[in-house]
């Protein structure tokens, strides 16, 4: 094994240099005993089910979210191929309002949800991440 020391003016050992491999597996070690010592310390956090917890969004609407960073309102409409007027023609609804509908944090009512869902044929759960506990 190629294990080199490096020493100080009185001869004593400071620093060792060893092949990667061996750091790389030293530290793989290291941490198996951290993470071992820590999951003790883990808190259990009780988990709280409810009827939103297998709605499924699906990937072409996330990946227009992250490439085009729009709210999941403005991803399904994007999605759809529909512009902000015709969707605001479709709901009665001016194109600004549309517009505010589709900000990040747009909280829509469920009647507009269901709307939405309707006209870009997909679960009004889908429609936002922001959803309340309705029995």
């Amino acid at each position: 094994m190629n294990i080199q020391f490096i020493k100080d003016e009185q001869g004593n050992t400071q620093y060792v240099v060893v092949p990667y491999h061996i750091w790389f597996n030293m530290q793989l070690d290291r941490l198996e005993v951290e993470d071992e010592s820590e999951e003790e310390n883990w808190e259990e956090i009780p988990i709280e089910h409810d009827k939103y917890d297998d709605v499924v969004i699906p990937h072409e609407i996330i990946a227009i979210t992250i490439d085009e960073d729009v709210s999941l309102q403005a991803a399904w409409r994007i999605a759809r191929g529909l512009s902000q007027q015709e969707v605001a023609e479709k709901l009665g609804i001016t194109q600004s309002a549309v517009s505010q509908l589709e900000s990040p944090f747009s909280r829509p009512q469920k009647r507009t949800r269901e709307k939405l869902a309707a006209i870009y044929s997909c679960k009004q759960e889908q429609i936002s991440l922001y959803l309340p506990k309705e029995g």
